[in-house]
């Protein structure tokens, strides 16, 4: 590592691998971090041989191993150790089942939220573990370094580092969307000053949209009664790496498999983690309505649903990841005959069978309740081999670059996505095509390589022709 001014450092709550010893074999393997913010951030921090902090909760990542596997791959690995128990209560309790529900505003509010004492002392382990983070990277930090703060879980630590290092040059970026004033009143007078002032405390702050920089301005004005330093850089598909991942054996298995499957029928397509904010039911609802409208369709179009856990220790997750499961096989039961299956569910983390859908669809349904970006969108369309056609949400920051060359839906409306679906399968060839090839160039126009360089350069410009 670089000890100079150019030395860079990325700090995380997950970092790119994850570490599991082969008892059989007696080696430590390093295996890649599923989700998109590794695939965001790993380009980047590899080119520039960044030091990469993120917790570790487990004992295989801090072995001696561990630093000598990813030393091999340019990257860094520094582990910051979090006890388990306080890990559960910042990232479980704070970090997703507030912090997330309130950015995407999911809280079922005559329920949720309910800040009692048990939830006040999650809180107090959350702005430890933030504490703990700063303190690592003041350790890890050589002189005059750059440090890129990334997301939600951490929206203590960059005004932490700045206090206890103001050499460094920080911003963090904030992959979720970000909640109107009102929204975000729903957090206690003192946790939305402290998350708020942690953020702008520590340099610009970067959204991938402007209307999520938008949102947190205003928050940061009626709340601290300040402005803030934000910018915008809309992350980008690593390419290189998709296009492996499609070229594989493991990747053309998955595609004969699914093809098999599906026959001669078109195909709608979602790729999704099992998440509340990413609207899974009334994508199903509204490819139920379609099958009502249009008997014309039926037998003769398939949905598949790549849809991986997520989170499966929340008992609002559990409890939606079976709604999904038994929705599915309603509709399944009340629509199929022998010889058709009208949604097909694979609720298992397999990426080289995610790209084999992406690479077969007709029609990509993303339709978030609200997203920060949403990677898929662009993923989609870089690999289809089919002239495919997206359905995207209004709710999504990508809906800023793709919207032209998408059809747009309000996430909530199930009829207007039925009829989004069909318009999408009814679109005429030449017209696909030339949709097809617009969204291919509007999802490949910028490079992960181009985002983080954005980070670097708002870090290092500190207030300067980044900001916003």
């Amino acid at each position: 590592m670089d000890e100079s001014a150019d030395a860079l450092l990325v700090v995380s709550n997950r970092g790119p691998v994850h570490f599991e010893w082969d008892a059989a074999s007696g080696v430590l393997q390093a295996k890649r971090a599923a989700g998109g913010l590794v695939n965001t951030l790993g380009p980047g921090a590899h080119r520039h041989g960044a030091r990469w902090l993120a917790a570790s909760t487990s004992e295989d990542d801090m072995r001696p191993e561990a630093a000598r596997l990813l030393a091999n791959d340019r990257i860094g690995f520094w582990p910051v150790s979090v006890n388990p128990e306080l890990y559960r209560a910042y990232y479980d309790i704070v970090s997703n089942q507030t912090l997330w529900f309130c950015l995407h505003g999911l809280w079922d509010s005559p329920r949720r939220p309910r800040f009692d004492r048990h939830w006040w002392q999650a809180w107090d382990t959350y702005k430890q573990v933030n504490e703990l983070f700063a303190a690592e990277v003041d350790r890890a930090a050589p002189p005059a370094a750059t440090v890129l703060v990334q997301d939600y879980q951490l929206a203590l630590t960059p005004a932490l580092v700045a206090r206890r290092r103001p050499d460094l040059r920080i911003c963090s970026f904030v992959h979720t969307p970000w909640c109107s004033p009102d929204e975000l009143s729903a957090l206690p007078d003192e946790v939305a000053a402290t998350v708020l002032d942690g953020l702008v405390g520590g340099g610009p702050v970067g959204f991938h949209s402007q209307r999520w920089a938008d949102a947190f301005r205003a928050c940061v004005e009626a709340v601290l009664a300040r402005p803030a330093d934000t910018f915008v850089a809309t992350a980008a598909v690593d390419s290189e790496d998709l296009a492996a991942v499609a070229a594989s054996d493991a990747c053309e298995s998955e595609h004969r498999k699914l093809r098999a499957a599906v026959g001669d029928r078109r195909l709608i397509v979602r790729v999704d983690r099992l998440e509340l904010s990413k609207n899974v039911l009334r994508g199903f609802w509204a490819y139920e309505e379609l099958l009502e409208a249009r008997p014309d369709l039926r037998e003769r179009v398939v949905f598949a649903a790549l849809v991986y856990p997520s989170r499966v220790g929340l008992a609002e997750y559990q409890a939606y990841g079976q709604e999904v499961l038994s929705l599915a096989s309603r509709i399944n039961d009340r629509w199929g005959t022998p010889d058709w299956t009208p949604i097909l569910v694979h609720p298992e983390d397999n990426y080289p069978r995610s790209v084999a859908a992406l690479r077969s669809y007709d029609v990509l349904l993303v339709n978030p309740l609200r997203d920060g970006l949403n990677l898929v969108a662009k993923e989609g369309p870089s690999v289809n081999e089919r002239d495919g056609v997206l359905v995207l949400s209004t709710q999504a920051g990508a809906s800023v670059e793709l919207g032209d060359s998408a059809i747009g839906v309000n996430p909530f409306d199930v009829s207007a996505t039925a009829k989004a679906l069909a318009e999408a399968l009814d679109m005429p060839a030449d017209q696909r095509r030339l949709t097809a090839e617009r969204l291919h160039k509007a999802a490949s126009r910028r490079t992960p390589q181009d985002w983080f360089d954005d980070l670097v350069d708002a870090a290092r410009s500190q207030g300067g022709p980044l900001a916003q």
